[in-house]
């Protein structure tokens, strides 16, 4: 069984900035620049013939291109700090493709996603540092926005299974296009 996830890739620009934010924190395990991406949808292990459905029917998603901006570091887990994350800022176009993302996966048996989407990229593991040590690291970086940049594709990733993921592989690529003409892969 594959186990599948739909996300946004993050340009290098972005990336290099992104991973200058990555220290201060002793213990925290930092995700690897190459791993940073705006999860639209983890699938989790599926079967390989709903793993090959869901890759043909995203397909038909239908979404114009749109410009994303990076704003803001934070944590998951305000009393138990676990991860470290740079928020999106709010885009009405990310939240239209998460939800006919969602759709389709529903559509082709994938139990509804439990968890509000809350658009990130995921910067470090931090389980079992202090409170304090996570709100001061957060002081010191929190104000961080990235130039903002153009969605044009979301991919269809595979990954391993364990704690922190990576490495991903790419298995397919969807390019988004103007309303007028149709979705597709690359």
């Amino acid at each position: 069984m594959p186990r599948l996830f739909i996300a946004l890739d993050i340009p290098n620009e972005i990336t290099m900035h992104l991973s200058m934010l990555q220290s201060g924190l002793k213990d925290a395990r930092w995700i690897e620049s190459q791993n940073f991406h705006i999860t639209l949808r983890f699938c989790g292990d599926i079967e390989l013939q709903v793993a090959r459905e869901l890759a043909q029917q995203l397909e038909r998603v239908n979404t114009e291109p749109f410009e994303v901006q990076l704003s803001d570091l934070n944590v998951f887990g305000k009393s138990k700090p676990h991860s470290i994350y740079a928020g999106v800022k709010s885009n009405l176009h990310l939240t239209e493709l998460q939800s006919s993302v969602e759709r389709i996966c529903q559509k082709v048996g994938m139990p509804p996603e439990q968890r509000k989407f809350t658009p990130h990229v995921t910067l470090a593991r931090i389980r079992g540092l202090k409170t304090e040590e996570v709100a001061k690291y957060l002081s010191q970086r929190g104000l961080f926005q990235s130039k903002s940049f153009l969605v044009d594709r979301f991919k269809l990733y595979s990954s391993r299974n364990s704690i922190g993921g990576g490495p991903y592989v790419c298995e397919e690529t969807y390019t988004l296009v103007h309303k007028d003409k149709t979705y597709g892969k690359t």
